[in-house]
C-alpha cells in the first residue's frame, strides 16, 4: 500500500492518500499577519481508521506549519491531543 501527503492549498487542508485513494484530511484556516494555522478539523474516513491516518497528516501539517513559520491554533480535539502526545511540537501552539 502506498501513502501520498499532499497540501492541498486551494481547498485549506493536509490531505492523505493510501493507493491514491483520499483516507483523510486536516482542515485549517490560515492568517499570514500573523502566521497562524488554525487547524478546525480532522477527517478520517471509516474504511481507513486503525491505521494511523489521523496522525500521519497531523504531523505531516506540523512539520510543514513549522517549517514555514506559522505558529497553530489547535481547535479540532485531534490536533490538541497529538500535540499534547507528541511534546516536540509544543512550541509551535501560539
Amino acid at each position: 500500500m502506498t501513502t501520498r501527503l499532499e497540501h492541498n492549498v486551494d481547498d485549506t487542508r493536509f490531505e492523505i492518500y493510501l493507493d491514491d485513494t483520499l483516507a483523510g484530511y486536516a482542515d485549517y484556516a490560515q492568517r499570514d499577519d500573523p502566521k497562524v494555522r488554525d487547524f478546525h478539523h480532522t477527517m478520517t474516513f471509516p474504511e481507513f481508521r486503525g491505521r494511523g491516518v489521523a496522525a500521519q497528516v497531523v504531523e505531516f501539517a506540523l512539520e510543514d506549519s513549522r517549517k514555514n513559520g506559522y505558529s497553530v491554533v489547535p481547535t479540532c480535539w485531534y490536533v490538541e491531543k497529538y500535540i499534547s502526545e507528541h511534546r516536540e511540537y509544543a512550541d509551535l501552539v501560539g
